[in-house]
């Protein structure tokens, strides 16, 4: 699609730090972008010339959309690519928490049939911080399992959890006492900023499993290294860190009963291209003047210039 556009492409290997978009920034049209730090700065050198970003994904907060905005820059996403597979991974993590699938395999490996005792996952209650998209498909999941599920979002599905059966709790402190697995599925801002912390964990049940596909910074990690050596948290399954690639002392990397995985929760066959598509049709869409399929800010497209 991009090749047969017409357009001089340019490609670099992402994520990119905001160092490394400053090399780049001021000598391109649009940006098709993934993870890669676009901050105030690299939109100041890169406008005036900057009149499009196409977000690959749905997560912005690498993107500092007030400054796109206030530029008059459009930001595309791809909402509704990656829901089922976020999901999928879900439940990747928690059955391998609960059953110790990665301890297994690797005493097998070293030839060692050590069997430790797992446990089941029907019954228990799992809490859902956000039931966007993919919140709501980590539930519809749940209930198949047999897992009772509770969940708090600012804007509350009312018909999705009623088809569904779950209860609505009012505020993260409520979802927390009751969780037995709590499930984060919601975006990082300053408010969710370490969402999960030494504050939050006194309201917590003794060994909960938390479940980790949004962003890493929803979790403080010095805290939960501490709070799974402690056994306050009796597991962690993370698909995402506050640094990545992680440097090899990470905290997390040797704390015991985590599992992390290098952030593929939407990556499948199925979910890259699906994604890679509506991406790229975003950034297609915007240069011929055309509306976008998903746009994140309140901005007017450019009309094509002459």
């Amino acid at each position: 699609m991009l090749e047969g556009s017409g357009h001089e492409i340019h490609r670099e290997r992402g994520p990119l730090s905001e160092e490394a978009m400053l090399k780049l920034a001021g000598d391109f049209d649009a940006f098709l972008c993934g993870d890669d730090a676009i901050t105030r700065k690299v939109l100041e050198k890169a406008t005036p010339r900057l009149k499009i970003m196409a977000k690959y994904g749905i997560g912005v907060d690498k993107i500092d959309v007030a400054a796109a905005t206030e530029m008059g820059i459009p930001l595309c996403f791809t909402p509704g690519v990656n829901h089922t597979t976020v999901a999928e991974h879900t439940f990747a993590l928690m059955f391998a928490l609960f059953r110790q699938l990665v301890t297994e395999v690797n005493y097998v490996r070293e030839g060692n049939w050590k069997r430790l005792t797992g446990h089941e996952i029907m019954g228990k209650t799992i809490g859902i911080i956000g039931l966007g998209r993919i919140g709501r498909e980590v539930a519809i999941r749940a209930k198949a399992f047999g897992l009772k599920v509770v969940g708090y979002d600012i804007y509350w599905p009312e018909e999705f959890a009623k088809e569904h059966g779950i209860e609505r709790e009012h505020g993260l402190t409520q979802v927390f006492q009751r969780a037995d697995i709590l499930s984060l599925h919601t975006n990082l801002t300053e408010e969710t900023r370490d969402m999960i912390s030494n504050r939050s964990f006194p309201n917590m049940k003794d060994g909960v499993v938390i479940l980790n596909c949004a962003r890493g910074e929803l979790v403080n990690t010095a805290d939960m290294a501490a709070a799974l050596k402690s056994g306050k948290v009796g597991g962690y399954g993370t698909d995402v860190l506050d640094e990545e690639p992680p440097p090899a002392d990470h905290p997390l990397l040797n704390a015991p009963n985590c599992i992390v995985t290098p952030h593929i929760g939407s990556r499948t066959y199925e979910s890259v291209v699906r994604q890679a598509t509506m991406a790229t049709e975003n950034l297609l869409l915007c240069l011929k003047g055309e509306k976008p399929l998903a746009q994140v800010n309140d901005v007017p497209i450019p009309p094509v210039s002459s």
